[in-house]
């Protein structure tokens, strides 16, 4: 680790409150450049978590982990708080095989009260926490820190609504604000408002000129006060929604004054009822390059830290996401009807050329997933050709809208579903390994996967003509293949036969098509000669290929990235059983397990699924069944 001015003598959250003013702001520094230096190299969400180094100390000062409960929105902003909670030495592994998630984990630290992955969960959660405490009667408060990004979602407003009606004390609700989109403004006069609403004498008589209404005016009493009070802050404080809603809002505050935040929170500590405090941060705070560009350095791969240029391995191809963005460009093009929406995965999800191209098509919702599906259905509904762009670990949060709102009324949109498979270092929450699983349980949802680029080209292209609700699911990484250009429609439920072989087939999903070729070249050097099909479409299935492929091969081998819980091989298997077929099934995929964070062929090889893993175990699956090897 680096020679630090500070953060070398802290071992503990709890030897914080022994700096002084100048030495917590050099532990600031040390704090930025420690994350700065260890995500160079890992990657990792750099932007936000640079913005909150003075709140998480303020909160760390102010709060005792051991007793309140610190909940963080989706852990993005939670690296200043990992280093500070006993896993200074562990951050340099963050993100690595083996080593720390990049989000916070129940079971990594006892500090991470509520882990989460995706957004606008923190608000619930702590509420949850503050009930349970109140029903035991234990000390300590909770706090869910979200950012604005995540106040897009409906949960948070959920969560929002129901504090608002139960009204419970020592419940903080702190709002980072990393891009202004609430409010622009941080003055002199907000300051002053905010030292007077949190002050204890003011906060005394505002409750006792409460309970005065009450005795006067009865229940009204308190709702009269409010209003006034409501109509005083609505003169100098954007925070009327949250007053409207129940709470105490306190706002805005400098994020990045450790005295004025800790100030309030001290304050705040003595106020009754929910409060949220509305917090001003600057995103990638303290590195030049993440400050002149969040948007990348919200989440980036490693990047060299004095230009703050991502190292990128040489490749002439795209990635998949890339690849699938060219094309729906070109669609669009020719088709006014195509439009695009995203909730909040512009730049991921490959649409920033379709964006641009077609601004009037181009819809981002922010993180809505569930209203991303229903408003593409609508447009659907009325002529538009829409296509929902999702990874596919945010795909479940829209999983009701699918069915409710397309399946059951069978309304054309094509679904494409990024980062599908094992997705690395960004683990269990974001590996996208259930989709097919959940997916083929619906009527009326066509589900496929390509082989290689042209092949997503290609379904691409049928999807948008199909008039079907049209799955198109392909992983992270670059491109398999080559683009020859042009389109073509593909007949829907139709495999492609690789390869001929005997005695084994080895039907293959997506990416792992390549993987059966592989292997198949590998077991000729044992003798064995397998069959290789490529199964682009998971629903409906290609019975007429699959009949004739159980019919004349004994040994039956199923590839996927996904959930073997019922997924490709599952629906295989299925079939067999269902039609009294006798063969024997192999099936490769995702067991019944959360798998962890790390590079992704190091993930397969724990699971089995490298090349050479799955050639050996083909071939232990055959050699007792006496199977003729033909030398």
């Amino acid at each position: 680790m680096n020679d630090f001015k500070v953060l070398d003598r802290i071992n503990n959250y709890k030897d914080l409150l022994n700096l002084s003013e100048e030495e917590l702001k050099d532990l600031s520094d040390d704090v930025r450049e420690y994350i700065i230096d260890v995500t160079s190299k890992n990657g990792g969400h750099i932007g936000p978590s640079l913005g909150v180094v003075e709140l998480t100390i303020a909160i760390l000062r102010t709060f005792d982990p051991e007793v309140d409960r610190i909940i963080w929105d989706i852990g993005h902003q939670a690296y200043a708080y990992k280093i500070l909670t006993d896993r200074k030495e562990k951050f340099k592994t963050l993100r690595q095989y083996g080593g720390i998630s990049g989000f916070l984990k129940i079971k990594e630290s006892p500090y991470d009260h509520f882990g989460a992955g995706h957004s606008s969960t923190s608000i619930s959660a702590a509420l949850g926490m503050r009930v349970a405490k109140d029903l035991l009667k234990t000390e300590g408060y909770t706090l869910a820190v979200i950012g604005d990004g995540a106040m897009t979602a409906g949960q948070a407003f959920e969560g929002l609504n129901h504090a608002g009606w139960l009204d419970p004390s020592k419940f903080i609700v702190i709002l980072n604000d990393n891009q202004m989109s609430i409010s622009p403004n941080v003055g002199a006069i907000y300051t002053y408002f905010n030292k007077i609403i949190t002050n204890e004498v003011y906060q005394k008589s505002r409750q006792k000129f409460k309970d005065i209404l009450k005795k006067v005016f009865g229940d009204s009493g308190p709702k009269f006060a409010r209003k006034l009070e409501e109509y005083a802050k609505g003169l100098f404080a954007p925070g009327v929604i949250f007053e409207e809603l129940g709470f105490t809002y306190v706002g805005t505050i400098d994020g990045h004054s450790i005295t004025d935040l800790e100030e309030t929170l001290r304050n705040v500590k003595k106020m009754r009822g929910p409060i949220l405090i509305h917090v001003i941060t600057q995103k990638g705070k303290g590195y030049k390059p993440a400050e002149e560009n969040p948007t990348p350095f919200h989440g980036i791969s490693p990047f060299d830290k004095i230009t703050g240029v991502p190292v990128k391995k040489s490749k002439e191809k795209p990635s998949w996401s890339s690849a699938f963005g060219e094309a729906l460009v070109e669609i669009a093009e020719k088709d006014e009807k195509v439009v695009a929406i995203t909730p909040a995965m512009r730049e991921g999800s490959g649409l920033t050329e379709f964006s641009n191209k077609f601004p009037e098509r181009f819809f981002d919702v922010g993180i809505a997933e569930q209203h991303a599906a229903t408003f593409g259905a609508a447009l659907s509904k009325e002529g538009m050709k829409p296509v929902l762009s999702y990874y596919s670990t945010f795909l479940q949060r829209a999983y009701d809208q699918i069915i409710h709102d397309i399946a059951i009324q069978d309304i054309p949109v094509v679904i494409a579903i990024d980062r599908a498979g094992l997705v690395g270092e960004d683990g269990p929450t974001h590996h996208g390994v259930f989709d097919i699983s959940f997916l083929r349980l619906i009527p009326n949802v066509v589900i496929s996967a390509p082989k290689d680029w042209d092949e997503l080209r290609n379904l691409l292209f049928t999807g948008l003509n199909s008039g079907r609700i049209f799955a198109i699911r392909y992983p992270r990484g670059t491109v398999i293949g080559e683009k020859t250009g042009g389109f073509r429609t593909l007949e829907i439920g139709k495999w492609e036969k690789v390869s001929d072989g005997r005695e084994i087939a080895v039907l293959a999903v997506g990416k792992y098509v390549q993987r059966a070729v592989y292997v198949k070249e590998l077991l000729k050097k044992s003798g064995y000669n397998p069959t290789i099909i490529n199964s682009r479409f998971i629903k409906p299935f290609d019975e007429e290929m699959l009949t004739d492929v159980l019919k004349s091969h004994k040994y039956i081998v199923t590839m996927e990235d996904g959930s073997l819980n019922g997924g490709f091989g599952s629906m295989v298997a299925e079939y067999a059983v269902d039609n009294g077929y006798g063969n024997l099934i192999l099936r490769f995929g995702i067991p019944d397990n959360f798998i962890g964070h790390g590079k992704i062929d190091l993930l397969e090889a724990d699971l089995g699924l490298l090349p050479e893993q799955m050639a050996d175990r083909i071939k232990q699956f055959v050699e007792g069944e006496n199977y003729k090897v033909v030398g």
